[in-house]
């Protein structure tokens, strides 16, 4: 009988998740579309210099990136939505084990669980250290080079 406090405990957790991804979905394409009608009303070029249309050129490309960033958000929601469906949400992809529902508060579209997402960031930072290390040495042996081809 302990398990089903702590089973209705969680499937609530899981229903305000939900409500919190979408409403974070629905909150990014809002701000895309009015980033996008923002754009549209501004893309009047009549008596602008060259330093307003380079001012212009860049903001846009800004916006570029943002909504990239926007979109990547969105699928990390969608995927996180889709996992609730289908009742594999909030387990750790790497472990298999349930993770912490103060993990998933702080970034409701994790995949990894705490210690399997510090040993990944050890991983990489390791191999970063690594391919540093690599490209050190590439430098260091075309300068000597260079410097025996003069």
């Amino acid at each position: 009988m302990a398990k089903k406090p702590a089973a209705t405990s969680r499937k609530k957790f899981l229903n305000k998740v939900r409500e919190h991804l979408t409403d974070m979905k629905s909150k990014l394409h809002s701000e895309i579309e009015t980033e996008l009608r923002a754009e549209r009303e501004g893309n009047k070029d009549e008596g602008m210099d060259t330093y307003d249309l380079a001012s212009e050129e860049r903001d846009r490309e800004i916006n570029f990136i943002l909504s990239d960033r926007e979109r990547v958000k969105i699928k990390q929601i969608d995927d996180a939505l889709d996992r609730l469906a289908d009742n594999t949400y909030g387990v750790c992809d790497s472990c298999g084990l349930e993770i912490a529902e103060e993990r998933l508060n702080a970034m409701p579209f994790t995949r990894l669980c705490r210690d399997c997402q510090q040993d990944m960031e050890r991983e990489a930072k390791s191999q970063r250290r690594i391919d540093d290390e690599r490209n050190s040495y590439r430098k260091l042996g075309s300068t000597d080079a260079d410097e025996e081809n003069m």
